[in-house]
């Protein structure tokens, strides 16, 4: 492990994967307080954080369950206690669709729920779960602007929902409408119209579904840049926001709304001043530690920007006199780009408050990509 209770900051092992406990029971509580006035229930994705420690202390907080993307997620999280799991995915194939139904039924006393968007996959989900003598609830994934999966209309969605009420081993709770691409849209209308507008869709679909006889007792979707704008409406019955525990440099390029709840950085990597020419030092942590899809991680001081990033190295350049001086050994803080996949390259999270580490949680769920 890089680091054990008691250790300073500066004495942590690098790189290493930072979570100031302060800054991420404020983001905690604050995202509960808002859905809980909303009158809309949390389901956070635990595909951001991937660890047990922290999808229990969402729970302790009053999220219902989590939501994970595949089904080694939801094998780690059900395994580790808990009791609800919506798997916000497909899944395809009878070998996966086996394992998801044996999980089922190894689970019996839990929820585990999926996604579907095709009428063949619904079937052969079915036949498994008959075969390994398990259920499974079931939810309609409906397109609300992701371009990804999901039926494209309504009317789709009432069909592959009938087809899903034909099979006794299948409950169908309703409808999955996650607007992914709506989360970093960077100008507050913008975000605010997207969510709208996957709103609308998906209220038309449950009306459609009603209108038909079929259940629909949920809606669940939303995310950390939409969440207020999807528990405003009477849409959405639950919201799945993840990154807002750790809250990435991406998610700081959006424009902030005065009357939305904000969320601070808590997720860093920590480095080590490796080497030092002039105006460039070159840091301990590259691609093997962070993310860089969403751009390179940032340090938190100014005066510096990263100029490159290669396997297992950072360069910074100074830009100008304002950032501090440094020397070789010294540590920086950089908040990661993207979170989701960074925490996916560490074995620890190192979770520090007040400049002292306080435990080192395990990231169970790290590599559970399929």
């Amino acid at each position: 492990m890089p680091a054990q209770p008691g250790d300073a900051l500066a004495d942590i092992d690098t790189p290493a994967l930072v979570l100031d406990l302060d800054c991420f029971d404020g983001n905690l509580e604050r995202m509960m307080s808002a859905a809980g006035a909303a009158g809309v229930r949390v389901r956070p994705h635990a595909k951001s954080h991937k660890s047990l420690q922290i999808a229990h202390r969402q729970i302790a907080a009053g999220a219902i369950g989590v939501c994970c993307q595949k089904i080694g997620e939801a094998e780690i999280f059900l395994g580790g206690g808990i009791r609800d799991v919506l798997i916000t995915n497909e899944i395809v194939g009878v070998r996966k669709l086996r394992r998801l139904a044996q999980l089922a039924k190894l689970f019996s006393g839990a929820r585990l729920g999926v996604c579907v968007d095709d009428t063949s996959v619904v079937r052969q989900l079915s036949l498994v779960c008959a075969e390994e003598d398990a259920g499974l609830d079931v939810y309609v994934e409906l397109d609300v602007g992701q371009n990804r999966a999901g039926v494209a209309t309504s009317a789709e969605a009432v069909e592959l929902a009938r087809e899903v009420m034909r099979h006794p081993r299948l409950t169908l709770m309703g409808l999955q409408a996650y607007a992914g691409s709506a989360q970093h849209r960077r100008g507050v209308p913008e975000r605010r119209a997207a969510s709208k507008r996957a709103a609308a869709k998906a209220a038309e679909a449950r009306a459609l579904m009603r209108e038909a006889g079929l259940p629909c007792e949920i809606v669940t979707g939303g995310g950390t840049g939409t969440f207020m704008y999807d528990a405003g409406g009477d849409v959405y019955d639950e919201i799945q926001p993840g990154s807002f525990v750790f809250m990435d440099f991406d998610y700081a390029r959006n424009e902030r709304d005065a009357d939305v709840p904000q969320f601070e950085h808590a997720l860093f990597v920590l480095a080590t001043v490796m080497s030092m020419r002039g105006d460039r030092i070159t840091l301990d942590a590259g691609l093997k530690a962070f993310s860089t899809d969403s751009g390179p991680a940032r340090p938190t001081f100014t005066g510096w920007q990263v100029q490159s990033v290669s396997d297992e190295h950072s360069v910074l350049t100074r830009l100008d006199d304002s950032g501090p001086d440094v020397r070789i050994g010294a540590k920086a803080l950089l908040v990661p780009g993207h979170c989701d996949p960074t925490v996916n390259l560490h074995d620890w999270i190192v979770t520090v408050r007040r400049g002292r580490v306080e435990d080192v949680w395990r990231i169970d769920a790290r590599g559970a990509v399929f």
